[in-house]
C-alpha cells in the first residue's frame, strides 16, 4: 500500500484490475501526469490499451476535498450526452488496494491546450477552440439533471451564499500567514451576494481550457477532465471562471490573456465569449456578473492556499509547482475585489 503521491503500487493495480475490470491485461507501465494539483494521475499503458487512474492524495485531507467518487459519478452520468466526457471504466473505494479511494477510465487521446494563447495554433484554430469551449459550456448548463440521476447531486438553496461560506473555512483550515487581501474579500465578498434567482444547473466547478481534451486534427472538445468541484450550482460562476482565467497573466504561470493583443491571436473579448454563450441559452444578459467573478477568484485563491499547504506538509501532488502556485493568492484576492468594483 503506498502513501506516495508521485508512485503507485504496480503490482496491486495490476491485481485489482485483473479482478475488476473485465479485459483487463497486464502488465502495467505508470506514467505520472506533471500537471493537476489536487488528485494525483497517471497514465497506465498496457498490452491491450492505455487507461487512466486518478486517486485521492493519501494523509490527512480538508473535509469534502479530493472526492473522486463525485468525479467518477458525474462523468459516467454524462456518458450520453452533449458534454463529452472519458469513459468511467470503475470506482474503487477501498484504501487497502493503494491507499487511497481511486478510478479509472479511458485514457483520451487528443491534444491539451496549456493556456488560452494556444502557442503553435494559426487564428483560425484558436477562434474554434474557444468557440467550441464555449459550446461545451453551454450545452453543460442544459444538461437534465433529473434525466441524467443528478438531481440530488448538489444541496438546495443559495449557491453563491453556500460556496463562500465553505471555501472561506477552506482557507482558513488551510492558512498558513495572514493575507489582508483575502480577509478584505471575504469580507466584501459576503456583503455583496445577490438574492438567489432560482438557476440550478450542473457546474463544472474548474471550467478552463487545461482541463479539455481537443482532436488532434481540429477544434472538437472529445472530453472535459477534472471534475472534482462540480455539483449543483449556479452556471454563472463556471462562465466567470472562464473569464477569471482569462484576467491572468499569459505564460506558464498565470495562463491568461492579460495584456495579449486578443484580435491578433483571432481571440474574443470578454464580452464577445458571453454575449455567444447566452445566445446558446436564450439569455438577455447576465446579472451580477462582478460578484461572480469575484466569487470564481475567491474560490481560486483559496484552493491555491490549500495547495500550498498540501506542499508544505509534504502531500502536494507536484510539490514544485505547489510553491509557485501558492505565491499568487494576494494576486487572486486583490483582482476578486477589483471585480466587486466594476
Amino acid at each position: 500500500m503506498s502513501t506516495d503521491t508521485q508512485t503507485l503500487d504496480l503490482e496491486a493495480v495490476e491485481t485489482y484490475l485483473n479482478d475488476h475490470l473485465p479485459g483487463f491485461s497486464g502488465p502495467i507501465e505508470a506514467k505520472k501526469f506533471a500537471t493537476g494539483q489536487s488528485n494525483p494521475t497517471f497514465l497506465l499503458q498496457t498490452s491491450g490499451g492505455n487507461f487512466v487512474l486518478r486517486r485521492k492524495p493519501p494523509g490527512t485531507l480538508l473535509k469534502s476535498a479530493h472526492a473522486v467518487d463525485r468525479e467518477f459519478r458525474v462523468q459516467k452520468a454524462l456518458a450520453d450526452s452533449d458534454v463529452p466526457v472519458a469513459r468511467m471504466h470503475l470506482l474503487c473505494e477501498e484504501d487497502s488496494v493503494i491507499g487511497s479511494s481511486f478510478y479509472i477510465m479511458d485514457h483520451v487521446n487528443g491534444r491539451n491546450f496549456t493556456d488560452p494563447t494556444m502557442q503553435g495554433a494559426d487564428n483560425d484554430l484558436r477562434s474554434a477552440v474557444i468557440d467550441e469551449m464555449n459550446r461545451v459550456l453551454a450545452a453543460l448548463h442544459m444538461v437534465d439533471i433529473d434525466a441524467v440521476g443528478l438531481s440530488d447531486y448538489g444541496p438546495p438553496g443559495n449557491y453563491l451564499e453556500r460556496q463562500v461560506g465553505r471555501w472561506t473555512k477552506q482557507y482558513h483550515a488551510a492558512q498558513t500567514e495572514q493575507v489582508a487581501e483575502m480577509d478584505e474579500l471575504i469580507t466584501a465578498l459576503t456583503a455583496a451576494l445577490p438574492e438567489d434567482d432560482g438557476q440550478r444547473t450542473l457546474v463544472h466547478g474548474d471550467y478552463r481550457i487545461d482541463n479539455m481534451i481537443f482532436a488532434k486534427d481540429g477544434p472538437a472538445c472529445l472530453a472535459v477532465l477534472d471534475w472534482e468541484l462540480s455539483t449543483i450550482g449556479h452556471p454563472y460562476a463556471d462562465l466567470a471562471s472562464v473569464i477569471m482565467q482569462w484576467q491572468m497573466p499569459p505564460g506558464d504561470e498565470g495562463r491568461g490573456l492579460a495584456g495579449v493583443d486578443r484580435k491578433a491571436l483571432g481571440l474574443p473579448s470578454d464580452a464577445a465569449f458571453i454575449e455567444a454563450y447566452c445566445q446558446r441559452r436564450n439569455l438577455s444578459g447576465i446579472d451580477h456578473f462582478g460578484v461572480f467573478l469575484a466569487f470564481s477568484f475567491f474560490r481560486m485563491a483559496s484552493i491555491i492556499q490549500g495547495v500550498l499547504k498540501r506542499a508544505l506538509d509534504g502531500n502536494a501532488s507536484n510539490p514544485e509547482r505547489a510553491m509557485q502556485l501558492g505565491q499568487f493568492v494576494p494576486l487572486f484576492a486583490r483582482h476578486g475585489l477589483d471585480a466587486l468594483k466594476n
